[in-house]
């Protein structure tokens, strides 16, 4: 049978998404993002994924709390991705990590220029939802505890861009292929994948025609297998303490603006499928069914996120965190608005785009740098932190034996001027479970939680510690070293404990080594 003729709006598509002006731009667009969200590695959640990395690099490093990001690392990819690159190319990992960041940031950005070239006809529209994007990227999703994307190499980045170029292939009726790519997702980042999904299943819906009874479906990314039994671990009393902490769990604890960040998008989404029906020229055949698509998919999580998340007997699913949907929902909320507003607002006039794109650039620069005022703005490999805490850290790796067991306060992240680096990832060596990230960790693996509680408890009290409390440590948990803070008694001169010798201090940190 003679095969069908080629759809020339796809070849002028695949043609013109890789042409070298183009990516050129979306390059500079990368930069220009990279430059206002800033770059700290080992902050936040990469204090687990840095460590994971270093791992799988040295597999001698974190020989007492690796399980802290083991286990769940068991079902992503993503460390043995970045560690298996690092060792074909040489490349040290600090510039590996660096590398991956910005490639990161421009699959993304690519992967929502491609859309909004097939959601807009005119060039200031898909340009300019591009550049909203890279400019709202650290924009924080209502509730959730996430950003669109992180100023450090986070899986969920990559994740998004293979779940963006399945979606670019869902709209060129290529489903082989968006299959493809969601398996991919999976592979990195499975609850994100999920939600990708989703989304392209609804965006099927609202495309249905007759190529839906041509096609074959897409391949069930879920067939993809990882050992990832100790999501059905069941819960426990430690493991409720370690979900506790995490606000985002309970929805009750939600204040009225996360609650509006929710249905918002919703509600002008709604709106914005009323005008596109009513006005003709501005979709290029995606813009309407994309605005549908990602309403029935905002829709279905928000019921099917209120029903997880509200009832206590279903308290085990709360660390699946079902309300994480909302980060695509926000990305194309956002890439649809930019689109409206350089159709409709910004056109060619270079200064509308001034007005509207220097003042928020700058706005979300000056957030980042109120969140971590103590740390530059970009961490870059082989530059000195002026961050007391990091300089604590690269003393700790240089000149302490990978053996050793540390303890510090289990909430130094939240500490004035340590700015949420993690001990791990940066020191490379391990450390007694703390409250703020171990704690999540804790409430995502169930059989973590007993081992958390326990260490967590241990340290209760730590800015009041004496001498019989370090030695405590070391005798039920094998401590070695100690990390005081000027916050803490211990740290006084005139009150160091007996049998405790500190080689190293800085202005805010005193490292000391229990004998």
């Amino acid at each position: 049978m003679p095969e069908p003729p080629q759809n020339p709006d796809r070849l002028r598509f695949d043609q013109s998404d890789w042409s070298a002006r183009n990516l050129a731009l979306i390059a500079l667009l990368a930069v220009f993002a990279f430059l206002v969200m800033g770059y700290h590695p080992g902050l936040e959640d990469d204090a687990f994924y840095l460590a994971a990395i270093k791992k799988n690099l040295n597999p001698s490093l974190f020989p007492h709390d690796s399980d802290f990001f083991a286990v769940q690392f068991q079902a992503t990819i993503f460390d043995k991705l970045i560690a298996w690159s690092v060792r074909l190319t040489h490349v040290p990992l600090a510039w590996a990590a660096l590398i991956w960041q910005f490639a990161a940031i421009f699959l993304v950005l690519h992967g929502c220029w491609r859309i909004s070239r097939r959601c807009f006809s005119d060039a200031p529209a898909q340009w300019a939802a591009v550049a909203l994007i890279g400019a709202l990227l650290t924009l924080p999703v209502s509730g959730t505890g996430i950003n669109l994307a992180d100023q450090y190499l986070h899986p969920r980045t990559l994740a998004t861009a293979a779940i963006l170029a399945a979606i670019v292939a869902v709209l060129d009726r290529r489903l082989w292929r968006a299959g493809i790519l969601l398996a991919v997702a999976v592979s990195i980042h499975v609850i994100m994948a999920v939600f990708g999904i989703s989304l392209c299943a609804f965006l099927l819906w609202s495309q249905r025609t007759s190529f839906w009874r041509r096609q074959s479906p897409v391949p069930a990314a879920a067939a993809v297998l990882f050992p990832l039994s100790w999501m059905f671990d069941p819960g426990s009393d430690a493991w409720r303490q370690a979900a506790s902490s995490r606000s985002f769990y309970y929805l009750g604890r939600w204040e009225w603006y996360e609650w509006l960040g929710v249905f918002a998008p919703l509600v002008l989404l709604y709106a914005f499928r009323r005008f596109l029906r009513r006005r003709t020229g501005i979709e290029n055949g995606a813009l309407l069914p994309l605005v549908s698509g990602l309403l029935y998919y905002g829709v279905f999580q928000t019921v099917v996120g209120l029903a997880v998340m509200f009832p206590s007997r279903l308290e085990r699913l709360r660390p699946f965190e079902p309300m994480r949907y909302m980060h695509l929902l926000y990305l194309f909320f956002f890439l649809t608005v930019g689109g409206l507003l350089g159709q409709y607002v910004l056109r060619r006039h270079v200064y509308r785009w001034a007005l509207l794109f220097l003042p928020l650039g700058a706005g979300m620069f000056y957030a980042q740098r109120q969140m971590y005022p103590a740390t530059e703005h970009l961490e870059l490999p082989g530059a000195v932190s002026r961050n007391a805490w990091v300089q604590a850290f690269t003393w700790i790796r240089q000149n302490t034996s990978p053996y050793s067991l540390f303890a510090l306060d289990p909430h130094y992240v939240e500490l004035p001027g340590e700015d949420f680096h993690g001990f791990r990832a940066l020191a490379e060596r391990s450390v007694l479970a703390d409250y703020v990230k171990d704690g999540g960790m804790a409430a995502r693996v169930p059989r973590l939680a007993p081992r958390w509680v326990k260490e967590v408890a241990a340290q209760t009290g730590w800015r009041n510690f004496q001498a019989a409390d370090f030695q405590r440590l070391k005798n039920e948990f094998g401590v070695t070293w100690v990390i005081l803070s000027r916050v803490d008694a211990a740290s006084d001169p005139q009150n160091l404990p007996a049998g405790m010798t500190c080689p190293y201090q800085n202005q805010q940190v005193r490292v000391c080594r229990l004998y």
